[in-house]
């Protein structure tokens, strides 16, 4: 369970934060008495972007606190830009001094909560932030504190190594979930995937001493059905086309997509939503030995389809369909699946945005908007269907990894969408899971993407009752 990340109780006794742009600096300060504004000339406050000044009273005392704003286009170059005070101010409770928009609000509220994000696991990770803040006037502190849950544990689990954050681990953690929300836990592992037909799954995580499995949450009893479908490979070594080790080297994170369900899941249980939600996870290991699978081999999904593996390094569509497959057969009102699943992404986007594939225009235009107001960059892809040839081999009906290089993240969407043909709504994220440097609100390591813009979009779009 995550450590909970909360705002300050109201009722305390706080400073005023004032957020103060560029070109409001100077008459701020002249607003000031002395010596608060003798103190914040001679120190050169701004009005800088991320500038962060505490303001003293005629005892010399912190009688405010003020953060630069900078101007329209420095703030246009990122978000949670108010998670620097966090890091920055003395201990003490703060607020703001003047209401933001309803958007704005929400944004510094929850950018502040996860400045506080700490993964200590094994080694203490710096001083945590000691400055509290109280919610701004029109947010909705209990809403904003469940993302911030749900986002530490998606962290959490990522940034976890694989030596222990394996399939078992993965498992202990949904079950951990479903303890606490009052969910149902069903776990197939093993030969058992025979059992069940999940080819696929048992496939490509035979070779590993730690067993594959499909971890099966469900929760609630009415509403429209709503599947979560989460890629889990704990660890890629490639398999039989491994990776070198450049490319192996953030391989923890391949069960990123897990993690980002399993948070979502964590908040859509928290919010209360009326939805049957299922949240299904195949976790597996993909590693080497006698009896991995192998290049060329023909293997038989759950649906029939028979799929050619032209490289053991394109795994996690693989599992994922069997994962698809089983979801489809309920013909949910909404799939969404989540996977760290291609560099094509990568290269066409950049780490900080993810793409995410469609057929519903309703859906797509939510989401897009819900991006933008929920602070969480996500750009709509094609499945272009003149690339569908590109995915059938000549000996089976799909291939795993098409040769040629092109349109990678795109033929990989085309994949999973063959698995997906009664649900209402499909919709796919090709996530990076990762953040590689610092920035305001987001550490180095491992993250969330597409969470908050699906906790924002998915109630109007399934016709959710508050």
């Amino acid at each position: 369970m995550p450590v909970l990340l909360a705002l300050a109780d109201p009722s305390l006794p706080s400073l005023p934060l004032h957020l103060v742009a560029r070109d409001e600096a100077a008459a701020w300060r002249l607003g000031l008495a002395e010596p608060a504004r003798s103190w914040l000339g001679a120190t050169g406050f701004e009005g800088a972007l991320g500038d962060v000044r505490v303001v003293p009273d005629a005892q010399g005392r912190i009688a405010a606190a003020v953060m630069g704003m900078g101007d329209a286009a420095a703030r246009g170059r990122g978000r949670f830009h108010l998670a620097r005070a966090a890091a920055l101010l003395p201990e003490g409770v703060y607020r703001l001094a003047a209401p933001l928009p309803p958007e704005e609000a929400a944004e510094a509220a929850l950018g502040w909560l996860l400045a506080g994000y700490r993964f200590e696991r094994y080694r203490k990770a710096g001083r945590p932030p000691a400055a509290l803040l109280q919610p701004p006037a029109g947010v909705d502190a209990r809403r904003i504190e469940i993302l911030a849950a749900a986002e530490t544990l998606t962290r959490d689990l990522i940034n976890t190594p694989a030596s222990d954050m394996g399939p078992d681990e993965l498992e202990a953690a949904a079950a951990a979930l479903a303890a606490e929300f009052g969910a149902s836990l069903a776990v197939t592992r093993g030969d058992a995937l025979l059992a069940a037909n999940l080819p696929l799954i048992h496939a490509v995580g035979r070779a590993s001493p730690r067993v594959p499995r499909l971890i099966d949450l469900a929760w609630g009893a009415e509403g429209p059905r709503l599947t979560l479908v989460g890629k889990g490979v704990c660890f890629d070594t490639g398999g039989l086309d491994i990776k070198p080790a450049a490319s192996m080297g953030l391989m923890k994170k391949d069960m990123g997509g897990a993690a980002t369900v399993m948070g979502l899941a964590r908040a859509i249980m928290a919010l209360g939503w009326r939805v049957r939600l299922r949240l299904l996870v195949p976790a597996v290991e993909n590693a080497i030995a006698g009896n991995a699978f192998r290049p060329q081999d023909v293997l038989v999904s759950r649906p029939g389809l028979t799929v050619e593996v032209t490289n053991t390094d394109a795994e996690g569509r693989l599992v994922l369909a069997d994962a698809l497959a089983l979801a489809d057969e309920e013909a949910p009102a909404a799939i969404v699946a989540m996977a760290t699943l291609t560099g094509a992404a990568r290269v066409a986007l950049g780490p900080d945005l993810a793409p995410f594939f469609t057929d519903d225009d309703g859906l797509a235009a939510a989401l897009s908007e819900a991006a933008r107001t929920a602070r969480d960059p996500l750009w709509r892809m094609p499945f272009w269907a003149p690339y569908e040839a590109d995915i059938e081999p000549a000996i089976a009906d799909l291939d795993n990894a098409p040769a040629g290089g092109m349109a990678g993240a795109l033929t990989a969407a085309l994949f999973l969408r063959r698995f997906v043909t009664r649900a209402r709504r499909f919709v796919h994220f090709d996530i990076y899971g990762w953040q590689p440097k610092d920035a305001p609100g987001r550490p180095k390591g491992g993250v969330g993407q597409g969470a908050r813009a699906l906790v924002e979009a998915l109630p109007g779009v399934l016709g959710l009752r508050p």
